[in-house]
């Protein structure tokens, strides 16, 4: 085997740290040039300081809920401080910027624990990734009441649902094939091992989240001044989430999965295609280009655990 230096790894660290907080720098820069520019001049009449600083509440209410979520996934098996689990979340947040759905996320959180952890973090995480999307996928359900159904959504709405019961009899039928001696029977097992008191708070932190976001969502409908009813405008948001959340996508092109969601459905209301791209605009700055500025900040002063 070839040793490398202990100088070579502070090299290869130091490059990796700066690729991720480059590539992270230049999306956000992808996203305010060319043809995706926000037109500023069209939504500087709608926002003022009073507006912005409402949204920025609602952003940092979003991220320490999602933190004290991971805290509280963290506890556990290990106490940690507030300030930790942000570095952890943010920091994995910018390192998974440009991973499908996110999945480098789990590999970076393990990085901030001992390797003996390793296994457990990954589990972790995924229950706390799967708490967001039951969460996610019930409140899709109560949007497609409330919004009603033509007959698009309701075949729509039966493949989803047919998908997820195809998922669900899949699950059953193969919960004992072992690959690398994992089973869906031992991660059900393992996710049971768990108190019942420890996945209802977490999932309590995954609906207030859920609604900190959505009511958020619906507070820019209010200030670009689009008139909807509230059931209208709340099942549709709902539905749109539940819909962006079901595309597989890379979470750095998120914000144009969102977008296209939510641009077919509030045309349908007769909204104005501008209106909704810019509040999209705006809650992706909010919801996580802040957050990513805040997470490059601990990528690069990350310090390995591990040799």
């Amino acid at each position: 085997m070839i040793a490398i230096s202990h100088k070579a790894k502070q090299f290869f660290l130091v490059t990796v740290k700066l690729l991720i907080v480059s590539g992270a720098i230049y999306y956000i820069y992808w996203h305010f040039s060319g043809d995706k520019k926000i037109d500023f001049n069209q939504i500087k009449g709608y926002l003022n300081l009073k507006t912005i600083l409402i949204l920025t509440l609602f952003s940092c209410a979003n991220w320490i809920l999602e933190i004290f979520k991971w805290r509280h996934l963290v506890s556990s098996f290990n106490e940690t401080s507030f300030f930790k689990a942000m570095e952890q979340s943010l920091g994995s947040l910018t390192a998974s910027i440009f991973t499908p759905n996110r999945i480098g996320e789990y590999g970076a959180k393990a990085l901030y624990f001992p390797k003996e952890n390793t296994k457990q973090v990954v589990l972790l995480n995924f229950i706390g990734n799967s708490s967001q999307m039951v969460i996610t996928t019930v409140f899709g359900v109560v949007g497609f009441s409330l919004i009603g159904f033509n007959l698009f959504q309701f075949v729509s709405v039966w493949m989803i649902f047919g998908s997820i019961i195809v998922g669900i009899l899949a699950i059953y039928l193969f919960r004992n094939i072992e690959i690398y001696g994992f089973s869906i029977k031992k991660l059900i097992q393992k996710i049971g091992s768990f108190s019942n008191k420890f996945h209802l708070k977490n999932l309590l932190f995954s609906t207030f989240r859920y609604l900190v976001f959505s009511f958020q969502f619906l507070l820019l409908l209010l200030i670009f001044e689009i008139d909807l009813d509230l059931d209208i405008a709340l099942g549709t948001i709902f539905t749109m989430y539940f819909l962006a959340s079901i595309i597989p996508t890379i979470h750095f092109l998120d914000v144009a999965v969102k977008g296209s969601v939510a641009l077919f459905l509030f045309s349908q209301l007769g909204v104005e295609d501008w209106k909704i791209a810019a509040i999209i605009s705006i809650m992706w700055i909010f919801n996580l280009v802040l957050p990513l500025l805040v997470g490059s900040v601990f990528v690069l002063n990350y310090k390995p655990l591990r040799k």
